[in-house]
């Protein structure tokens, strides 16, 4: 059976949307859509339907409500190979949407800002967006539902090269959907828990545990050569971290020199005073406390000066001249430290290949759970 094809876009990112919504139109689609992006698609020329003309129910309560009607989700989830499915549309005036083009408030960006406010966070959690891409997902074999700008153009060349998507295409998009509700809800759960801690709020008992991260960087290797790796952070990675630290020299990190700047800068979260450790390998091979940053290195380099070798530094407070001196003289793969004196600076970053990594000491995350992965499981 044949049937006019509808597709339905709301989207917060406007980016590559006109090339999309072109491409649809060229294959007879008709467009919906709600609020802004109703009114950027129809200033840049395109016929698009508005949501509510279509539901005959307003958006209304400042856009909390605009989505979530049983038209729309009937015409997502309905199979059109079902009879019964059929006469129910009929009978309740839905039109069957087969595309639906929808990405989610950015819940992200704000949350990552610093002035922002439990209730600027509380709007921008995205309840008609996730529901849509869920029912647009669970009913794949029809619906082809993309969230993420980057899958536009695979996307174009599906409906120019055969008019429609592919079921495994279809199959691809619905994973991705499923993988992006999840990341997004994490978040919004791990903010919420932060929010309820500082409000002093009774930890209630939870038998499961749920984490996400982003911001992929693929590095070279992984612990050998041979292997692959990839480097995630936490979306608010606590800047006393390596996943927080800012690289100002050197080239790029490598998974073990990640591994053991992670192991030096919790050591050096353990004191107040004057300190250096020295790690090579995940093991500290020098701790030490002093009067000064330079006597505290002086004694860490004193408790095994063959195994620093290649290792990495890191001290609790800024670098000076006279450190980098006695840096400068060793090879070393990274130094870590809050601060790095100009003239600090001038003598380290004659080494072409020297990290110099500043950590911001002062956000101490000694209190944060620590969890490691094994085979089917998770220590925390």
């Amino acid at each position: 059976m044949t049937y006019k094809k509808y597709a339905l876009l709301s989207v917060s990112d406007k980016t590559g949307l006109e090339q999309v919504a072109s491409a649809l139109v060229e294959q007879g689609v008709q467009l919906l859509s709600t609020g802004g992006t109703f009114e950027y698609l129809e200033k840049a020329g395109f016929a698009v339907d508005t949501v509510d003309s279509y539901t005959g129910f307003p958006e209304m309560m400042d856009g909390r409500v605009k989505t979530l009607h049983p038209k729309v989700h009937g015409g997502l989830l309905a199979n059109m190979d079902n009879a019964l499915h059929h006469h129910q549309m009929s009978e309740q005036g839905i039109t069957a949407i087969d595309y639906v083009i929808v990405n989610l408030y950015p819940f992200k960006e704000t949350i990552l800002k610093a002035d922002v406010t439990l209730e600027d966070a509380i709007e921008n959690i995205d309840i008609g967006g996730p529901t849509m891409l869920r029912s647009s997902a669970k009913n794949y074999r029809r619906v082809s539902v993309v969230t993420d700008p980057a899958d536009y153009p695979a996307f174009i060349s599906q409906l120019n090269d055969h008019g429609a998507t592919t079921p495994a295409y279809r199959f691809y998009l619905a994973t991705k959907v499923f993988e992006l509700t999840s990341h997004y809800d994490t978040l919004i759960s791990q903010y919420m828990a932060q929010q309820r801690e500082a409000l002093g709020e009774m930890e209630q008992p939870w038998n499961h545990v749920t984490k996400t991260y982003g911001e992929e960087t693929v590095l070279r290797y992984g612990e050998n050569g041979h292997q692959k790796a990839s480097f995630y952070k936490e979306v608010k990675a606590p800047m006393a971290s390596i996943a927080g630290a800012k690289q100002l020299h050197g080239k790029e990190l490598s998974f073990n020199n990640i591994k053991d700047a992670d192991a030096a800068i919790k050591i050096i979260q353990e004191f107040s005073e004057p300190a250096a450790v020295a790690v090579k390998h995940m093991n500290p091979c020098g701790v030490a406390i002093g009067s000064s940053v330079e006597e505290a290195f002086d004694r860490c380099y004193s408790a095994d000066s063959i195994s620093i070798f290649g290792g990495i530094v890191a001290v609790n407070d800024a670098v000076t001249r006279e450190l980098a001196e006695k840096l400068h003289g060793i090879f070393l793969e990274i130094i870590i430290a809050p601060a790095f004196d100009e003239d600090a600076l001038t003598i380290l970053t004659k080494k072409k290949n020297l990290r110099l990594l500043i950590v911001d000491m002062a956000e101490q995350t000694k209190d944060e759970k620590e969890s490691v992965t094994v085979s089917g499981g998770l220590l925390i």
